[in-house]
């Protein structure tokens, strides 16, 4: 199945190549940029599977040398045929990656969203344990934090965080965040020492350019107030908070933490783009295949998708059924081999869907 598919693309090189030498000497200049980019595009994949029927047919030239009846022959037969073995699993290796589809968002920032869910005030104290190992990971990757709104609770924890993250693979390596994060343990404000089960939310949505969502002025309700902090206590006397509602879809944004109005619009704005786009590729996937949106493993934010677990101080991913036994490590920012081990899995069903197609 992968040979086929990629004798295919090698083909379509060959075909492009040939439309290329005709758009040359052709006006459309459009037509010509686009078969340009589906050259290069294929350029990589294609050379690496030349690359490849090569060590194909060195491989059957190595075994008809062991036919030999030359010792001399045959030890150098099996030696080539080692060498070629390494060689060909590295390459297989490369093409499969390859044939994935990229995700055209892989390459965007990211707006991540932490809300809590249920458990009351045990959940917004999960819910800042949260946010801060997200905070950590992206310092460790060297991504650029900028907080766009914080709802603090009573007791020090969060109600809802709303950061930007940008950086090379943000989106790519947060993707798979979204959904409920269940917790485990005996809260604080618990005097009996029984074990209760929270809930917090994770939205991680590829941020939204100008370009991406339009936005008409009069869809747009702006409201100013004065921000206030936690329990409501007043910490700026000037209407700088803003909030502003898109009427058409119902969506609201606030956001208070500058202490200028125009970068609190600015920032607020920012997010309702993302949100917007974010419901538009919804309703898009809705209506192509309203029946993934059930399946274990699809990023619905519905889902409990990881729970952490404190007395047995383990972290455990429902969907890709992997279990760490170093919760601590986890929620300090160590997400690499959860993360590296979501990406694989997924990458190989995509790789999967695309031989069958």
């Amino acid at each position: 199945m992968m040979m086929e598919r990629l004798q295919a693309l090698e083909d379509k090189r060959e075909e492009l190549a040939s439309l290329l030498a005709d758009s040359g000497r052709m006006a459309d200049a459009a037509a010509y940029r686009t078969n340009s980019k589906a050259f290069s595009d294929l350029e990589e994949v294609v050379e690496i599977f030349r690359d490849y029927k090569r060590l194909l047919k060195d491989q059957e030239g190595a075994r008809e040398m062991l036919q030999s009846s030359d010792e001399e022959m045959k030890r150098l037969a099996q030696d080539e045929l080692a060498q070629i073995a390494v060689r060909r699993e590295a390459t297989e290796k490369t093409l499969r990656r390859l044939l994935i589809p990229k995700d055209p968002k892989d390459d965007k920032n990211v707006i991540l969203e932490v809300r809590a869910g249920t458990g009351g005030e045990e959940a917004a104290l999960f819910a800042a344990e949260i946010f801060r190992m997200y905070v950590r990971y992206a310092e460790s990757r060297g991504w650029k934090i900028e907080v766009l709104e914080t709802s603090a609770s009573g007791q020090g924890g969060l109600k809802e965080a709303v950061v930007a993250v940008q950086g090379r693979g943000a989106f790519s390596r947060l993707k798979y965040e979204s959904g409920v994060h269940r917790v485990q343990r005996v809260p604080v404000t618990e005097s009996s020492g029984r074990i209760h089960t929270s809930a917090i939310t994770v939205a991680v949505l590829p941020e939204a350019e100008e370009v991406d969502v339009k936005i008409d002025d009069k869809d747009l309700r702006v409201d100013t107030f004065c921000s206030s902090g936690p329990g409501g206590q007043s910490v700026n006397t000037t209407y700088s908070a803003v909030r502003i509602t898109h009427i058409p879809s119902g969506l609201v944004v606030s956001c208070q933490d500058e202490k200028s109005q125009h970068k609190n619009k600015a920032q607020a704005m920012r997010v309702l783009r993302t949100r917007l786009l974010d419901l538009a590729q919804q309703e898009q996937a809705d209506e192509r295949a309203a029946a993934r949106r059930g399946m274990v493993g699809s990023g619905d934010r519905s889902e409990k998708i990881r729970t952490y677990n404190f007395p047995q101080g383990r972290v455990s991913d429902h969907r890709i059924k992997l279990t760490l036994h170093r919760l601590p490590a986890v929620l300090d920012g160590d997400l690499d081999e959860i993360v590296d081990a979501l990406v694989n899995h997924y990458e190989a069903e995509r790789l999967n869907e695309e031989l069958r197609g």
